[in-house]
């Protein structure tokens, strides 16, 4: 078995010593070599792995056959138990296993934006209606906002409302949609508030989400059947980033969420309970996946999301050492309520947008 030159400990308290980079650049033929040398079976399919190296590149599929690289256990110098995981590929391993892979994962993201986008048009409406009715530019009042959002940033010394409106209005100018260039041909005002959250990125409606004042969170809140405030603007967070890694194509599967979905105390959501004390769920794809349908539940009760992601589980591919439990989806999870509660009855509203939903 091969160890890589700088080991990959599965540690959280162990880390490599950095070395120079000395790694050669390999035109395709290389790096098929290189992965046959490694012990991955190619010869099967050489030509779709030349077609697959070419079109998606070595290193972005390199996270793919990660999971099949074999492991060892050792102790590192400070006594500390780790894993290695070497250069090696675990018996049996082929090329099509990373692709097969790979294929899986980028279903998996377009299920997830397709549930989000529902979601962000959703939450849109909802701030519009609340905030606006008050002033047709309550977003560029301050005083609408909650102390944080008021105050400057430490980091530029710049008040982050301001920073935030800067940037609204950066957007706003670079726009070149026609309702865009009809508004400011007609009107000397900046966008109002429902005009305007039409041209925000999820990025920064979770911005604004997170200088709401605690009685229009509530309100959100509420309408969403969310125990706690905090909570939403916690799954607000967790949600945009999900999103920003979907939308640049990043690995999903068994990414650990490094913003973590706040979860529900004690029985505050009894569809949670299956979860709520699961540590490794509660860090993984799975929590994400598990708010996203609690949310539709509300905002598109006739969704048939929830079924598609089984489906799309259910299709999870086969391999030397691979299996599911990385995106911490629970055994059984599919039977919980939370999954296999019968839908409300939908407003036209929800009808016409899961009319207008793909199918994949």
């Amino acid at each position: 078995m091969a160890v890589s030159s700088a080991l990959v400990h599965e540690s959280a308290f162990s880390f490599p010593v950095p070395i120079p980079y000395d790694k050669p650049y390999l035109p395709i033929s290389a790096q098929i070599e290189l992965l046959r040398e490694r012990g991955m079976g190619v010869a099967a399919d050489q030509v779709e792995a030349e077609a697959w190296l070419c079109r998606v590149g070595y290193y972005r599929l390199s996270g793919y056959w990660y999971p099949f690289r074999e492991r060892r256990n050792s102790l590192s110098d400070s006594g500390v138990q780790t894993i290695e995981v070497l250069e090696s590929f675990r018996p049996g391993t082929e090329f099509s296993h990373a692709f097969n892979l790979y294929v899986f994962d980028k279903r998996l993201r377009l299920l997830i934006l397709d549930a989000i986008e529902h979601l962000e048009v959703g939450l849109r409406v909802d701030i519009a209606l609340l905030m606006g009715q008050s002033d047709p530019w309550a977003h560029r009042n301050p005083n609408n906002f909650n102390r944080y959002f008021r105050c400057v940033d430490p980091a530029d010394l710049a008040v982050r409302h301001t920073k935030w409106i800067s940037y609204l209005d950066a957007q706003a100018a670079r726009s070149r949609e026609e309702f865009a260039k009809h508004f400011f041909e007609k009107y000397k005002d900046p966008f109002p508030l429902w005009i305007s959250i039409e041209t925000w990125d999820f990025g920064t409606l979770s911005t604004l989400v997170n200088g709401m004042k605690d009685k229009d969170l509530q309100h959100l809140a509420d309408k969403y059947q969310i125990p706690r405030r905090t909570m939403l603007v916690s799954w607000i967070q967790s949600l945009n980033l999900v999103r920003n890694i979907c939308a640049h194509h990043g690995r999903l599967w068994n990414r650990p969420m490094v913003i973590q979905p706040a979860p529900p105390r004690g029985n505050e959501i009894p569809l949670f309970q299956h979860w709520s004390g699961n540590t490794y769920a509660k860090t993984r794809l799975y929590a994400v996946a598990a708010i996203i349908q609690y949310f539709l539940r509300t905002i598109s009760p006739m969704s048939t999301w929830g079924n598609r992601l089984k489906e799309t589980i259910a299709a999870f591919p086969g391999g030397p050492g691979l299996n599911l439990p990385p995106g911490g989806f629970p055994q059984d999870w599919i039977d919980e309520p939370l999954w296999r509660s019968e839908p409300k009855h939908p407003t036209s509203r929800e009808m016409a947008t899961e009319q207008i939903a793909p199918s994949s």
